[in-house]
């Protein structure tokens, strides 16, 4: 089979590799599923640099979110493949308990995107940061994989969301998914409009994936008890938070690892899995598709999703 593998770590564009490699063969609790559709993720870029937190052995296939169909039944199922990363293939090895079904009616496209970055939002939004209906949301890259979903699951859950993106495409996105107020953030401050939007109440909740400046400055418009949910870095600088400030406003910093609930918490998967689905059959939430490129061109895919050039996911095809 055909599979992409880094055997060095650096940009993406550079050190992928498409090797013709043996089929992968189950072992106790796992199943063989055919690739039907990856979708690509930050940590894809950062694994391959060598700077995610978790390094593979070189070498390895990139690629952690897929929909598949397990070989000789034709269920198709969503998830991670086995180990963390593997999806970036025509095949791939998925645990078992850890393959959900696709919601019906579903195409292979969207349900590959539905896992990671929705998982990550909803547990971010929900459990971490306790979102109520009628509260202020600030999400950070609206217009991303992460941003996307955020959005969608916080106008389910009732809240009023300010969503930050870059250039007027980018904010046409945000604004088509339903947020209340949008903010280019090449033309205008968000902490002034996001102070101004809300009467002076500052953002309740602010989903951040980007860090750096973003997280120093929505410090300055977040409400009192407000919570920081910090996501990720994707502006590559990774921002410290003056434990003075957080005290003289009283709010709070709270991390989101998702993937480490395989581990402390690993009942949680399924049952966020099963409130994604009713959140789709009820038309809550779509996931957005911004490309869908075949397997053969991951390498330029990557390289738009480090570009900052893509919406919603980008999504590799057999």
């Amino acid at each position: 089979m055909r599979a992409w593998r880094v055997h060095e770590l650096g940009e993406p564009s550079k050190v992928l590799s498409l090797d013709d490699v043996e089929r992968p063969q189950p072992g106790e609790g796992q199943v063989l599923v055919k690739v039907r559709a990856a979708a690509l993720n930050f940590p894809d870029l950062l694994m391959a640099m060598g700077t995610y937190q978790e390094r593979p052995p070189l070498p390895y296939t990139p690629g952690i979110e897929l929909c598949g169909e397990i070989e000789g039944t034709g269920q198709r199922v969503i998830g991670t493949p086995s180990g963390g990363w593997g999806a970036f293939a025509e095949y791939a090895l998925m645990d078992a308990d850890y393959a959900f079904p696709v919601p019906d009616g579903m195409s292979d496209e969207k349900a590959a995107a539905l896992h990671l970055t929705y998982q990550t939002g909803y547990v971010g939004l929900h459990r971490r940061a306790n979102l109520q209906a009628g509260e202020w949301l600030l999400v950070h890259a609206g217009a991303g994989g992460v941003g996307t979903a955020a959005i969608q699951l916080g106008k389910a859950a009732g809240a009023h969301v300010i969503a930050t993106a870059g250039g007027p495409r980018k904010v046409d996105v945000c604004r088509a998914l339903g947020a209340d107020h949008v903010i280019d953030y090449t033309t205008d401050d968000f902490v002034p409009v996001v102070k101004e939007v809300t009467g002076g109440h500052g953002a309740d909740v602010v989903y951040d994936p980007v860090g750096g400046d973003v997280f120093d400055k929505s410090r300055r418009c977040i409400a009192f008890e407000g919570r920081l949910v910090v996501v990720g870095f994707t502006s590559g600088r990774i921002p410290e938070a003056p434990a003075n400030h957080v005290l003289v406003k009283n709010y709070s910093v709270v991390g989101l690892h998702w993937g480490l609930y395989r581990k402390m918490d690993p009942a949680r998967f399924g049952m966020v899995h099963e409130e994604l689905s009713r959140l789709v059959v009820d038309g809550h939430i779509d996931p957005v598709i911004g490309e869908a490129r075949p397997l053969a061109e991951a390498p330029q895919a990557l390289q738009s999703l480090a570009d900052r050039g893509t919406v919603g996911k980008v999504v590799l095809t057999p």
